[in-house]
């Protein structure tokens, strides 16, 4: 019998379920029988083990106003999950959209059962759902209890009363039936009803997307420390994110200003190793400790692919394909959305986005754009390093002609011995400066667009492209670039570049945040290469309940009350040394005396005014330090504060550093600040030490 449409609002686990209002229940003399309400769940395989979730309260509306209107016979396909799953209602199947995926078992659940050793409820079929309803109404209606019904693998579910319901196990050694069910093992429970049973369901998403995030994983195909793949790693990123709207951005939510970021995971690992590697690795891997060998073989070895020619190709090839792959099948199944894109990734894959982006063309226009803006920053500050350049060389009395020439650091390091000439310069000079320039051009890395090409492997000169390979363009301009636990800052400096030039952006993207973990070993910081003549903390990242950590916190109140304690200390001792040694003659000690207490007074609050600092750990950077253009003139390095444990022991905790970023609140909201700022929306209340 088929069960009347349901069109209620939203159930939630309190909710007593309610007759839809449009087709009442059929009258009976108690009137005590209500329909059941349905709600939609869908089956989750891991290592062979079933596991059945709920859709969020939107979701399995949608799906109940599409199966009662009777769409399922016209295979309509519903989106839910955010968009990122289709469910074919006639097949009963949820598909994933962006990813490949298995395909999950979809079913309309009404009654469910629990045995022993189960640990949560599993829904019956719909089939037999419906008998079990149509008996559970005849039971209702007519005060008829203790009926039994025998499922399709002919065990037996007992209705004794409204509350209890029980279902047995047939026994397999006889086909009596006839037996008492307390000879049939212990049964199962029994609920009719997603709000009998203990189930968390989802509130949903919010449907309007603000802005999209592209993240691409690192090494090997497993992202974190319970190697799971990216595709769970990304879900905890956009789940915490949720959470962070709702907990930061909540005046925004209310006044309808804000959706969600949504984030898709990029995946390289597996086309890479369908190239037929493997294969060829499996040739010449030695028999011995075969686990770590198959280990290395399938993650650290990205690293050296990623530093060949061929394999590099292949991975720079896959990312920019996937990225404008995603970004094509996002729009088309959104075409109203306006918000921008940015990017993100952990470890390897940021270095694969940074030598991507850097290989960027922009735009004629923001090329002449950005020229004039360098012309302009040449005319202030370059002008000045030539003059520094010139005295260094003892050749002051040439700046005019330099300045007359307009002459800033990029031209000096074009000039050749006859532009020299043509300016005047005598040969001595000359050879001085030509000197210098041979000496540095090794060493100095200039990364300004208007002066080359970054095509990669056509310009050997640049030392940004350590691999020959053809960087493929993106569809899209991104607005910022996130790169978690990031290696860059050492690959360039293998690569040879051991300045990055401060009038330096990336051509396509104008924002660039590198977000790290104390304790990570894969994780360098960018700055000091902008900036390399002045030492300073990255900035710490506020924690996202608006203090720092109380170990922290701790620390530094211990450091403060260790230098008062040696201040008091030493000033007890002090007195007491006076009073033991004063002389009798009171008149001839007290200039001496009084003399004596200033200047010991000098030379011990001298060392002590330095320890009332902040550990280095936690002290936060100065507010006027310029970091370049890389992130439009903002701070570039941000630190995560460590958690109290793992302040314990830096080398435990060295591999989880490395993968905490997944499920960091702290860095989720950091990424959401940073999008929405962009929009011109803040958060309810600004976190202390954010910039």
């Amino acid at each position: 019998a088929e069960l009347p449409p349901h069109s209620s609002s939203s159930m939630s686990a309190q909710e007593p379920p309610r007759p839809p209002p449009s087709e009442p229940p059929e009258p009976d003399p108690g009137g005590r029988y209500e329909a059941v309400v349905p709600h939609w769940f869908y089956c989750k395989v891991t290592d062979t083990r079933e596991r059945w979730v709920p859709f969020s309260a939107q979701d399995s509306e949608r799906l109940e106003e599409a199966h009662g209107a009777g769409k399922e016979q016209e295979d309509v396909v519903v989106p839910t999950s955010g968009g990122r799953y289709d469910v074919h209602l006639k097949q009963r199947q949820r598909v994933a959209v962006y990813w490949e995926e298995e395909v999950s078992e979809v079913r309309r659940c009404t009654w469910f059962y629990k045995g022993d050793k189960d640990n949560k409820y599993i829904p019956y079929s719909e089939s037999f759902s419906e008998e079990l309803e149509e008996a559970y109404k005849i039971a209702v209606t007519r005060d008829e209890w203790k009926k039994k019904l025998e499922s399709p693998s002919r065990e037996v579910i007992i209705l004794h009363n409204p509350k209890l319901m029980v279902h047995y196990h047939p026994v397999a050694s006889s086909d009596d039936w006839v037996s008492t069910p307390t000879e049939q093992g212990r049964p199962r429970t029994v609920k009719r009803g997603v709000e009998n049973i203990a189930v968390e369901i989802p509130n949903g998403e919010p449907l309007q997307i603000d802005h999209l995030v592209f993240v691409v994983h690192g090494i090997g195909p497993a992202c974190d420390i319970r190697f799971r793949s990216i595709v769970q790693c990304v879900n905890d990123f956009r789940n915490v994110s949720l959470s962070m709207l709702q907990a930061h951005f909540r005046k925004a939510q209310e006044q309808q200003q804000i959706g969600r970021v949504e984030f898709l995971p990029v995946n390289w690992h597996s086309s890479l190793h369908s190239t037929g590697v493997d294969v060829d690795l499996e040739r010449i891997t030695l028999p011995s400790i075969n686990r770590l060998r198959h280990f290395i073989n399938d993650t650290i070895l990205d690293v050296f692919f990623y530093n060949s020619s061929t394999y590099c190709q292949t991975i720079v090839d896959t990312v920019a394909s996937e990225m404008n792959r995603l970004h094509r099948l996002f729009m088309q199944r959104n075409p109203l959305f306006k918000g921008g894109v940015s990017i993100a990734g952990h470890s390897l894959g940021s270095l694969i986005l940074f030598d991507l982006l850097t290989n960027q063309k922009a735009d004629p226009e923001e090329d002449e754009h950005s020229a004039q803006g360098s012309r302009t920053t040449s005319s202030n500050g370059g002008i000045e390093e030539v003059k520094e350049i010139l005295k260094k060389l003892e050749l002051y009395e040439y700046c005019d002609v330099f300045e007359k020439e307009k002459m800033d650091r990029q031209a000096l390091f074009l000039c050749t011995e006859e532009n020299l000439k043509e300016m005047g310069i005598p040969l001595g000079p000359r050879m001085k400066i030509l000197h210098y320039i041979s000496s540095k051009a090794d060493t100095q890395v200039c990364f300004l667009h208007s002066l080359t090409e970054l095509v990669s492997g056509t310009n050997p000169n640049l030392p940004l492209s350590q691999v020959s390979a053809n960087y493929p363009q993106l569809n899209y301009k991104p607005t910022i670039f996130f790169a978690f636990g990031s290696p860059i800052g050492m690959f360039l400096t293998v690569r040879g570049v051991k300045r990055i030039d401060p009038n330096y952006s990336l051509p396509t993207c104008k924002g660039f945040f590198n977000i790290f973990h104390p304790f990570d070993p894969v994780a360098y910081r960018i700055e000091p290469m902008i900036v390399p003549d002045l030492e300073f903390e990255p900035m710490l990242l506020p924690h996202h309940k608006g203090r720092k950590r109380m170990h922290l916190e701790l620390k530094e109140g211990l450091t403060r009350m260790s230098v008062d304690l040696k201040n008091n200390l030493l000033g007890s001792l002090r007195v007491a040394w006076q009073s033991f040694t004063r002389a009798p003659v009171l008149a001839l000690e007290a200039g001496s005396t009084d003399a004596e207490a200033e200047a010991e007074t000098g030379t011990e609050k001298q060392p002590d005014t330095k320890p009332e600092e902040p550990p280095a750990a936690v002290k936060e950077e100065a507010p006027l330090i310029n970091v370049g253009r890389l992130n439009g003139g903002n701070r570039i390095d941000y630190v995560l504060q460590e958690k109290p444990i793992e302040s314990f022991n830096e080398y435990l905790f060295a591999l989880q550093g490395h993968l905490c970023y997944w499920e960091s609140e702290d860095t989720v909201l950091l990424v959401l600040k940073e999008i929405y700022q962009t929009q011109g929306i803040t958060l309810d209340q600004p976190l202390p030490g954010s910039q």
